[in-house]
């Protein structure tokens, strides 16, 4: 190996180590949930025609919204209840998705009211008056729905709800629910007056403070996410809280020219809830931030309706509350929500992302198994690599084969640096070898490996994914650890992210440091000594660095080292320059216990 891939090795490896060791050892403080705050300082959609906005759209409920009367949802995937005050989606939990991996977990809460012990987080539809029509003439937060029937929300059975202003206008609102976790809301106004109305329908998901278990970090963006005019536009909650005027409307609301296919939430890391326009017809959307109740919201506006007297006018939106997986909202983009998958944050290699994650998953389907999956991912994103691996390791070969020519010029040059350089040159020219060959395995390495992180990190699918014995879940770091000697001492291994945990590895984590270390033996020591001994403890640094990182990577990178290391001593064996691991071990131990004397 020469110095130049030597020295690239050092500087990939120690500029993981120093980022990855960061975010383990100092990642980002959790923020506080802020304090549920009274639904009074909801802010109201965008204003129609009328100065006073503000007015009835802000009534607050008469009673606690934990003791309206509701109606049940009971679908194969969502459990919950809506509330007949305001008819507000606000009691939503997702029955294939719990908090942790034990069997008697609660289930994950997407929405949940204001006034229970959860964090508010709810969706609200309405109207908002144009011309003469005031707020106390049309639906909003508070408004009392009677329901028609009383059969529970299911995938067979709609629901509807029905209030009469006694001025003239009877609301109507009929739900549906498909089989997984869209609801389509269907609002009709009909006019048994005497003049023409004119009003606005639209929705609003409202969040009360900072979403509990908020991770904030770089790697993945939580907050609000909205397409706009065939554009992803991510903003986090301190960038909302940031807003100059406390909103920032995307599209002028109201406008002709409102995007089509538009849609707007707010994303976690694996869950999202999202209001929907019909596909094909347009919306415009407004995010806003109210400081003093700490409320973040995203409204969406639909086109505004007029009725005529004695007629009657529907609109049709969707609202999207569930889980990230990707096979689901790829088939709602395939029915026209424009760039849903996008909810997923694929970053910035999302070019290496999207397919590293396909593959991943369609290994999955097959072999049923994701721990298995993600071996067999290291194995084709290495026979993808071959071929330039094959001309690296070869590379390799021919490089220790002009190691004695090498050594004569570096005698003839003496401090000549300038002679050195040309007549190594020539050589390589002569020859034929090109030294920088073996590189670009190397930087390959760099993108495949923080794509599969990103993958690993931000996909519903690895999360609490099984694979074998106590490894339960891909996602979360090696549950074993040298503590309690991987389970057969009498107590319990130290909590995931404790001093303990660091220093008493996993056995994954001394898997992949074992790995490395025999990796590295292929080659013998570097000349220089400060090489050397980066070389020597490099496999050590980084065991521990990964040790806090998710199961599923560290799968990944000893798979990743086993491959490397069984193609390299293949390779280099058929080019007649086996490598001497053994040998090389031993000048290693030898030189370390003569720098302990």
């Amino acid at each position: 190996m020469d110095d130049q891939t030597k020295n690239l090795i050092l500087a990939f490896a120690l500029s993981l180590a120093v980022i990855m060791g960061w975010f383990a050892l100092f990642p980002p403080a959790e923020p506080d949930p802020a304090d549920t705050v009274a639904q009074s300082e909801l802010l109201p959609p965008p204003a129609a025609d009328t100065a006073d906005a503000a007015a009835a759209a802000t009534e607050a409920p008469a009673a606690p919204l934990t003791e309206t009367v509701r109606i049940e949802i009971d679908t194969p995937r969502l459990t919950g209840s809506i509330a007949l005050t305001g008819g507000r989606f606000d009691d939503l939990q997702l029955r294939d998705y719990r908090q942790s991996i034990q069997p008697d977990a609660d289930l994950v809460h997407l929405l949940n009211p204001v006034g229970s012990d959860q964090h508010p987080f709810y969706a609200i539809y309405g109207w908002s008056p144009r011309g003469d029509l005031d707020y106390a003439n049309v639906p909003g937060p508070a408004t009392p729905w009677q329901q028609v029937g009383d059969n529970a929300l299911t995938l067979e059975t709609p629901v509807t709800l029905r209030w009469d202003n006694g001025a003239g206008l009877i609301f109507t609102r009929t739900i549906s629910v498909d089989d997984h976790f869209v609801f389509t809301v269907d609002q009709t106004v009909e006019n048994t007056g005497d003049a023409a109305v004119s009003l606005d329908p639209y929705g609003i998901l409202a969040q009360h403070g900072l979403p509990e278990g908020l991770q904030n970090y770089y790697i993945s963006h939580e907050g609000l996410v909205e397409m706009i005019d065939g554009g992803l536009i991510e903003d986090s909650y301190k960038d909302m809280r940031a807003y100059e005027t406390g909103e920032r409307e995307r599209t002028p609301a109201r406008s002709a020219a409102a995007t089509e296919n538009g849609w707007i939430g707010f994303t976690s890391k694996y869950f999202m809830a999202a209001m929907i326009g019909t596909p094909g017809q347009g919306v415009s959307t407004v995010a806003q931030y109210v400081p003093n109740s700490e409320i973040y919201q995203a409204t969406m506006r639909q086109a505004t309706v007029t009725v005529q007297p004695g007629e009657s006018a529907s609109v049709s939106s969707m609202l999207f509350t569930g889980a990230k997986e990707y096979a689901v909202l790829n088939g709602y983009e395939d029915l026209g929500i424009q760039r849903f998958t996008d909810a997923i944050d694929w970053g910035w290699f999302f070019f290496l992302t999207r397919p590293i994650f396909q593959v991943l998953n369609f290994l999955h389907g097959f072999l049923g198994n994701m721990g298995w999956s993600i071996l067999a991912l290291t194995l084709f994103l290495k026979a993808l690599l071959l071929p330039l691996a094959w001309k690296s390791y070869v590379s390799m070969a021919r490089m220790k084969e002009l190691q004695p020519e090498m050594q004569k010029i570096k005698e003839r040059a003496g401090e000549d640096r300038q002679k050195l350089q040309q007549e190594m040159m020539a050589l390589y020219r002569d020859r034929k070898v090109n030294p920088a060959a073996g590189c670009l395995p190397i930087m390959l390495q760099i993108p495949i490996f923080f794509s599969l992180y990103k993958v690993i990190f931000v996909t519903i699918e690895l999360r609490q994914a099984p694979w074998i014995w106590v490894f339960q879940d891909l996602s979360a770091p090696d549950p074993t650890s040298l503590f309690n000697l991987f389970g057969a001492l009498p107590w319990d291994a130290p909590v995931a992210g404790s001093l303990l945990a660091t220093v008493f590895l996993g056995l994954l984590p001394l898997l992949f440091g074992a790995s490395m270390w025999f990796q590295m033996r292929l080659n013998p020591a570097p000349a220089d000594p400060t090489q050397a001994m980066i070389f020597t403890y490099m496999p050590f640094v980084f065991m521990f660095v990964m040790g806090g990182f998710a199961s599923g990577l560290l799968i990944y990178w000893i798979g990743n080292n086993i491959i490397t290391f069984t193609q390299q001593y293949l390779i280099m064996t058929a080019h007649g320059s086996r490598p001497d691991v053994f040998g090389n071990i031993k000048a290693s131990v030898k030189r370390s216990g003569g720098k302990a004397k």
